[in-house]
């Protein structure tokens, strides 16, 4: 199946359960698989017939910027709005990482993967 893919995103954001993320805020990535039947646009080449990543793009700015307890939280949240802004999409695979998370070590990164 096609899929057309947004990746590395990287928004400043305040999710988390402690009190100075939500303070302070952290960096987020996401990336996206949004998987759409593409054979209108291959033969009309016209924007209407696909997915506008750019609005795609400004959806998940908006909803990464609401806080969040939980990364799992503001995943299905992304992935609902997209279902729903964009009924075309068959499926949505998102991937939200938080980066430098506070674990008390080193850890690059902790991230969510859902797909539905």
């Amino acid at each position: 199946m096609e899929y057309i893919e947004l990746k590395n995103m990287v928004f400043h954001a305040f999710h988390g359960v402690m009190e100075q993320e939500r303070k302070v805020g952290n960096i987020f990535r996401v990336d996206l698989k949004l998987y759409i039947d593409m054979h209108n646009a291959i033969q009309t080449d016209k924007l209407e017939d696909t997915l506008n990543y750019a609005a795609v793009f400004d959806l998940v700015k908006e909803e990464i910027a609401i806080p969040s307890n939980l990364l799992e939280h503001a995943a299905g949240r992304i992935i609902s709005k997209l279902k729903h802004n964009f009924p075309q999409l068959k499926r949505v695979k998102i991937r939200l990482a938080k980066a430098r998370p506070p674990l008390g070590g080193e850890v690059e990164e902790v991230a969510v993967i859902m797909e539905n």
